[in-house]
Parts: C-alpha cells; sequence; structure tokens
C-alpha cells in the first residue's frame, strides 16, 4: 500500500516541527531558562496546504517575507476556527505598508521611522492596531540586502513608534551576521539582548527579542531569544510556491 503524496508530506513536516520543538526544549533547560521560547515557522516559499498542515500540528505563528505571496496564502489558508498569527519578516518597501497591513498581525522588519509612519498610518485606515519589532542591523559592516536600523539608532526608532497610536512595539529582532563575527552569532545575540534591555527601559512593553534560525537557534536562546524563526529545519528544501 503506497502512501499518498498528502499523508507523506504531514509526516515530514510532522517529523522536522518534533525535531525543532525539542532543539528549543534542550536549548532553553541548557540556558536555565524556565519561560517559553516561541516558535514561528518560516513559510515564505511553501505551500498554502503546508501551512494548513503546520496549523493541524498546533503551530501559531508562521512567518512571511514576500506581500504578494503572504496575502494569497493567507486568504487561503483563512479559517474562522483557527488563529495562526501572521509575520512579515522581510524587507518591506513603503508603498507595500498599506497592503501588508491587511494580512500581517506583526511586522518585525520595521527598520525606519518613514516606514513605521507609512504602517501606522495604514494600520489607522484600517482601524486596527498593529504589533511591530525594530529589526536591528547586527552585520559589523551594513549590507543593504538584509535591512535593520543602526544600533545606535535603534532605541530614537522605538521612540518614534511609541508615538504613534496605531502601533504597539513589542520588541526587537536581529539576524546573525553572515560571515559571522569572532565569537560567533551567539555574541551578536548577545549585542541584540543589551539593545533589547535598554529599548525595554524606556518601552515596558517591549519584551519580544525575536533571534535564531534553523543553524543558531540555541545560541540565541541562550542570550536570551524569546521567539526563534525556523524555515528548512521545520519544512525541509524551499521549492516554488505551488
Amino acid at each position: 500500500m503506497t502512501t499518498s503524496p498528502a499523508v507523506g508530506r504531514a509526516a515530514q513536516i510532522a517529523s522536522g516541527l518534533a525535531e525543532v520543538r525539542a532543539r528549543i526544549a534542550a536549548a532553553t533547560a541548557a540556558a536555565g531558562r524556565s519561560d517559553v521560547v516561541s516558535l514561528v515557522v518560516v513559510t515564505k516559499t511553501f505551500p498554502a496546504s503546508d501551512v494548513d498542515i503546520l496549523a493541524g500540528l498546533g503551530v501559531s505563528d508562521v512567518g512571511e517575507n514576500r506581500d504578494q505571496e503572504a496575502r494569497a496564502k493567507r486568504t487561503a489558508c483563512d479559517d474562522p476556527g483557527r488563529s495562526l498569527r501572521w509575520h512579515m519578516i522581510g524587507q518591506l518597501q513603503r508603498n507595500k505598508a498599506a497592503s501588508v497591513v491587511r494580512w500581517a498581525d506583526i511586522v518585525e522588519s520595521v527598520d525606519r521611522e518613514a516606514l513605521a509612519q507609512a504602517l501606522a498610518r495604514a494600520a489607522e485606515r484600517e482601524e486596527r492596531h498593529l504589533d511591530v519589532l525594530v529589526q536591528v542591523d547586527l552585520d559589523p559592516q551594513p549590507r543593504s540586502d538584509r535591512g535593520g536600523v543602526d544600533p545606535a539608532h535603534a532605541l530614537a526608532l522605538a521612540d518614534a513608534i511609541g508615538g504613534l497610536p496605531s502601533l504597539r512595539l513589542r520588541g526587537v529582532m536581529g539576524v546573525a551576521p553572515f560571515p559571522p563575527e569572532p565569537g560567533g552569532p551567539r555574541a551578536s545575540f548577545a549585542r541584540l539582548r543589551e539593545l533589547a534591555d535598554t529599548v525595554r527601559g524606556s518601552h515596558p512593553q517591549a519584551v519580544v527579542i525575536s533571534a535564531g534560525m534553523s543553524g543558531d537557534l540555541e545560541d540565541a536562546v541562550a542570550e536570551g531569544a524569546t521567539q526563534v524563526r525556523i524555515g528548512g529545519a521545520v519544512l525541509g528544501h524551499r521549492s516554488a510556491v505551488q
């Protein structure tokens, strides 16, 4: 008896998800932490059917980085009986703000005041509040393809967001440099944690530290990440959206 592709895919995702959840639990224990580190499964380039499988396995948060793909996927996956939280994790242009506000529950990649203002205006038009994170550039030399605010300006950006009533500042996000800096990803995440502490000093509600991916989640958890963003380790190799 042969296994159908859908059943086989569900088993593959379930296996990857179990392994990642075990890694997060082990990293949390190793760090001596008793809190829960949340998981955002990065579903960019994967089909809506994979998101449906993830939801059935208890995943509550998924991440996307392209507006058009995410919009279509959310429409295909919308189910009133299911509460998925959709994260925008990619670089975002101001002219996409109005569209992103219609599908994203949280935008993790806010790295400049002009973008924050565009998101705030769009959220106000939609009569909703939008959760956001300040994306911090952790690269020793800034890279235009990764985004992120200069760490020296992160608090000022957080303050600007705090003055926009339709936005809710929830914390910070960062991506470890590639190639790694001396000290590896953990050194980068330690700097992000210190900056998160500074931001939280002025904005007590900004408790999220979004850091860590498939290859470095343990380092991120060791340095206080409250949320990790994992794609390949759960879903396997990326392929074109069907």
